[in-house]
């Protein structure tokens, strides 16, 4: 997501390694911090509001939930599923923005102003990045959504860590049950496709009413434009989110009543049941989570992301440099007046061996030839 002062038509390994590093680092740093708040908003996804007399209020519903979670599991219920949370984000940001980067360039072409792609371009660059990123990641995401729920109930046995889940669904319920909640999460492609092109218009009209580049802005301002796009997307698209939850939770108690046969069953009866709001369950919980994480992950991103192209070895140009045939190093391209022709350096080696052959030849008063260089 850099600005002007990259050349989007001419990525390199180091300029996409610094994205894949800056986006895995950020999303470790934004996951650890909000993920009790993760934990509260899946579980009201799958199982609705609390039932009880504190069941009216966002607030209370936020703090009532801590409090369960503190009282019957204890502190590590705060931060269940931490643990496929980050493996899950290490390569859900790494790919991501790697991808999304390749294909801002890919897509650039010289015709763009400012060397800025137009939200059409940019908006398929993200839905592309973001359909690589749940293939790779589903399966994990499933992990994580089975243990931060599973405390909630005591008729199923809990996984023990990340392989023992992996393992028990492969077997029990085949390679479906690790993609289950795929068409849900492409669908949140959209959310992507939202957030990442507003984000950048944001910065960019935030870069020129500060007469900077995009790539300058301060931490301030990136975090501004990173909560508001954020927002903006997550109102939208949330949806989503409940049905791809529900769909992933489902698998590991066959027992339970409502069984959904997929995605069209079950947003037919999450509506017949819960209306419109069972759409947006959790969402308050939700935006409380997303908006200081996406502050987090994208400061953080552009922060790492500064700091690693200051430091990584910059790609080495060996068009700038050819040995002679005497083992020194002769520059290939040398200060020239305007009407100087660029001289072939093997033709100019081999007049030069033809001149310390060929002696001068006196004409009398005239000065003696000389080589033509």
């Amino acid at each position: 997501m850099s600005g002007a002062g990259d050349s989007l038509n001419s990525r390199t390994t180091r300029d996409l390694l610094a994205h894949a590093v800056a986006g895995a680092s950020a999303g470790a740093i934004a996951a650890t911090f909000v993920c009790p708040l993760d934990v509260i908003k899946t579980r009201l996804q799958v199982h609705g509001l609390p039932q009880g007399p504190q069941s009216g209020s966002r607030g209370s519903v936020i703090i009532a939930s801590l409090q369960h979670i503190l009282k019957n599991e204890g502190f590590r219920g705060m931060y269940r599923g931490l643990s496929p949370t980050i493996l899950a984000l290490l390569p859900n940001w790494a790919v991501y923005f790697a991808v999304y980067e390749k294909l801002k360039g890919l897509l650039h072409s010289h015709g763009d102003s400012n060397n800025q792609i137009t939200v059409g371009k940019n908006m398929i660059a993200a839905a592309g990045a973001g359909a690589a990123t749940a293939i790779t990641t589903n399966p994990l995401w499933v992990v994580k959504t089975r243990l931060q729920t599973q405390g909630m109930r005591s008729d199923v046995v809990p996984y023990k860590s990340i392989l023992s889940a992996l393992r028990r669904i492969t077997h029990e319920e085949g390679f479906r049950g690790l993609y289950s909640g795929i068409l849900p999460s492409l669908a949140g492609i959209s959310h992507v496709a939202i957030q990442f092109p507003a984000y950048e218009r944001i910065k960019s009209l935030m870069a020129k009413k500060e007469n900077t580049k995009v790539d300058k802005l301060s931490p301030g301002s990136v975090a501004i434009a990173s909560s508001v796009s954020k927002v903006l997307a997550s109102v939208m698209t949330y949806p989503h989110e409940v049905i791809r939850s529900r769909l992933q939770e489902q698998g590991q108690n066959r027992k339970v009543e409502m069984q959904y046969a997929g995605v069209i069953d079950c947003i037919k009866k999450v509506f017949q049941k819960e209306g419109l709001p069972g759409f947006y369950r959790g969402c308050a919980t939700n935006l409380l989570r997303t908006t200081p994480s996406a502050v987090i992950t994208f400061t953080s991103y552009e922060m790492i992301q500064r700091f690693l192209l200051q430091v990584l070895p910059p790609a080495k140009e060996h068009s700038q440099a050819h040995p002679t045939p005497n083992g020194n190093v002769k520059p290939q391209h040398q200060n020239r007046g305007a009407g100087d022709k660029e001289i072939d350096p093997i033709s100019q080696q081999t007049q030069i061996q033809s001149n310390k052959i060929t002696p001068s030849i006196p004409l009398g008063n005239k000065d003696h030839l000389t080589a033509r260089h």
